[in-house]
């Protein structure tokens, strides 16, 4: 048989107005019932264990532990017991136990042989647990026979992921794991394991005040989800993770686009044990310039009619040198004007090398202004590239500053 964990005893308590007809007699029948929590009179779990009725529901990831016991039930003794448990997959035969090269020497009428078995259900689909034994007679006659016990691993988790793309080659992976069996668990853990060309950082933990919480013993960060992340069934839960590249990713692209695996480990009712890990997730780059193009230091609002600096970084992703020259006109919606000499040359740029450009920019309208307009040119290849929706900025007037509040405007 299937050895798993008890579960707690339920009732359905019935209440009623003391008022009504019934009076106390519900009450007191519950009170009185060996089941039911002294002094929770409309609490329905109660206090005494099950034991398991059928064979219950196995999910991938978990441990499935087996009862194995084989009986003489004759009148005599038999010898030279060879037992063997095998299971049966849609891929595969596994060997989880046998007695091949120690056989149980005999079994004396009414003895028996018992074992447990433990296996890690990596599988989803129909399994056949296979129980074959061997054993001889006194009089050296070979008996053999087989047991098949059949199941159904189930589907415990449903995991989707999204993948965003930031500046400089960082990535953000969102994972939604959603709980699709038909209890409740508690998600202990959810950890990405990047590849070789990302470093992760999570972004599903908060720092905890070690002054307030004196009891912790960790490193003093806690889940966004609290303390015990409970999941019911059919709920989903988001993480997100932050990684970021080891080298730049036009240096090898294919190594870049494998970002790495999750590793899921959860518990259910009574602290059973699962774990998942998914295949490599893969992600689809955007598509690779031979200049990449990025803001690294401008404002978040600046006043209207007011000049504000900002640097721009460019890097030559391809594998030839390129000499450019730096164009400025007006962007597409007009709200935007540069300011500085257009034309300027920025000299000779190495495959894999940056340059960082100090500008200036000057708003003419107010609201949210998209930064572009820009042209960079090469001049060794005579190709033009056009720079535009470089990022964004709010322009205000100085009077109706967005950092002022309404009694102080």
């Amino acid at each position: 048989m299937r050895l798993t964990r008890p579960s707690l005893y339920t009732s359905v308590p019935v209440t009623n107005e003391s008022q009504d007809l019934p009076g106390v007699t519900f009450e007191n029948a519950h009170t009185s019932d060996i089941t039911s929590v002294k002094g929770l009179n409309t609490f329905a779990l109660g206090e005494l264990f099950v034991l398991p009725q059928t064979f219950g529901n196995i999910f991938l990831g978990e441990v499935f532990s087996s009862y194995v016991s084989v009986h003489n039930d004759s009148n005599q003794p038999v010898k030279d017991i060879v037992i063997k448990t095998d299971l049966q997959t849609s891929s595969q035969r596994l060997t989880l136990s046998g007695t091949a090269n120690m056989p149980v020497v005999k079994l004396d009428p009414e003895e028996s042989f018992d074992q447990v078995i433990h296996h890690e259900v990596k599988e989803l689909g129909t399994h056949i647990l296979v129980c074959a034994v061997s054993y001889a007679t006194l009089t050296g006659e070979k008996m053999y026979f087989r047991k098949f016990f059949k199941f159904q691993v189930l589907k415990p988790l449903d995991v989707k992921t999204k993948f965003y793309n930031a500046v400089d080659d960082e990535v953000f992976l969102e994972a939604q794991v959603q709980n699709i069996t038909s209890s409740p668990m508690v998600m202990e853990s959810v950890k990405l394991e990047p590849s070789g060309a990302y470093t992760v950082t999570d972004l599903n933990t908060i720092p905890v005040d070690q002054k307030k919480d004196v009891s912790r013993e960790d490193t003093g960060k806690e889940s966004i989800f609290g303390p015990g992340s409970y999941v019911n069934p059919n709920d989903t839960r988001q993480y997100l993770y932050k990684l970021t590249p080891v080298a730049p990713t036009f240096k090898n692209v294919k190594v870049a686009n494998v970002v790495g695996k999750l590793d899921i480990v959860w518990r259910t009712a009574f602290g059973e044990r699962g774990r998942l890990q998914t295949s490599q997730l893969q992600r689809v780059p955007p598509p690779l310039l031979d200049i990449k193009v990025s803001v690294i230091q401008m404002p978040d609002a600046v006043v209207v009619e007011k000049r504000f600096p900002l640097k721009v970084r460019l890097r030559n992703t391809c594998d030839r040198k390129m000499d450019l020259k730096l164009f400025m006109t007006k962007s597409k919606d007009g709200g935007l004007m540069w300011c500085g000499t257009s034309g300027k040359s920025l000299g000779p740029l190495l495959p894999g090398n940056v340059v960082e450009l100090p500008l200036n920019l000057l708003p003419l309208a107010a609201g949210m202004q998209s930064v572009g307009g820009l042209q960079i040119v090469d001049t060794l290849s005579s190709r033009t590239y056009e720079l535009d929706n470089l990022s964004q900025v709010f322009v205000y007037s100085s009077e109706r500053s967005p950092f002022l509040h309404q009694d102080e405007r």
